[in-house]
């Protein structure tokens, strides 16, 4: 099992960046697979981007293609989601989730979440 807390939300106007990141304790980091998401207020969780256990392999979701990056440092049991060009429909909670194998659809493991506020 594995355990994600994520951090680095906040406040940010239009444009701005941010970088988010989800520490995890527990089993062998680099086993797992990583994921984003991100759930706005009345709307539901959706997919932001994943990356593999090595982190060789990437993807996002075209919403954020170009503009938000995915990585990890497995010597830091850590992976980060850096966002730049911010919108304001960015506002959302941001979650960090990991699976055992990277083509699998469900993720068992999700930490708590972070906020993140665009303001225009």
């Amino acid at each position: 099992q594995v355990q994600l807390v994520e951090s680095g939300g906040g406040l940010v106007q239009a444009g701005g960046s941010l970088r988010l990141s989800c520490a995890a304790s527990g089993r062998t980091f680099s086993s797992y697979a990583m994921g984003w998401f991100r759930q706005a207020p009345g709307k539901a969780r959706e997919f932001v981007a994943t990356i593999s256990q090595s982190g060789g392999t990437t993807y996002a979701a075209d919403s954020v293609k170009g503009r938000f990056t995915i990585s990890r440092d497995n010597a830091k049991n850590t992976v980060y989601l850096q966002m730049n060009s911010l919108k304001p429909e960015d506002t959302a909670v941001y979650y960090c989730a990991a699976k055992s194998s990277y083509f699998s659809v469900e993720y068992p493991y999700w930490g708590q979440g972070t906020q993140v506020t665009v303001s225009s």
